[in-house]
């Protein structure tokens, strides 16, 4: 029955929501000990991989634009975790790099996911599967926003 088809129960999209509001309610009172925000703990992870990035990459991969994720650089750039400079090849864009604090931040960073993840009963094998499956889910919708995001 097509009533059926929009059951709360058969979207995929609640648990999706209901999860990212619940785990970054989770992060909120661990960042706080870093005086970070949740999407704040995201452009270091992004940097801690790859630095001295463009902003536009950042924004990218963190599906943010640049007026969600100025404000945000703007923040940590004032707490000395990063610089934004004008590139040298183009000077239109802003490249984003870490300072020596926001470098050295990686090692305190650490213990972040495991307090997470510490008392959920989920063991290393099913996240990595849970994880895996999001990011599938995710490749396969992202490119349908466009440059939306």
């Amino acid at each position: 029955m097509k009533e059926d088809l929009l059951s709360l129960d058969r979207q995929i999209c609640f648990p999706l929501y209901a999860l990212s509001r619940v785990v970054t309610a989770l992060y909120r009172p661990i960042l706080e000990e870093f005086d970070l925000t949740y999407p704040q703990y995201l452009v270091l992870l992004v940097l801690w991989e790859k630095d001295g990035i463009p902003l536009k990459e950042i924004g990218d991969k963190l599906l943010l634009d640049s007026g969600t994720l100025t404000p945000l650089l703007k923040k940590m750039e004032s707490q000395k975790l990063l610089t934004r400079e004008r590139s040298e090849e183009d000077e239109r864009s802003l490249v984003v790099k870490l300072t020596t604090k926001g470098r050295n931040f990686k090692k305190k960073a650490e213990c972040i996911p495991e307090r997470l993840f510490a008392d959920s009963g989920l063991t290393q094998e099913k996240v990595d599967r849970l994880k895996r499956s999001l990011d599938d889910l995710l490749v396969r919708l992202a490119p349908k926003l466009g440059n939306s995001a």
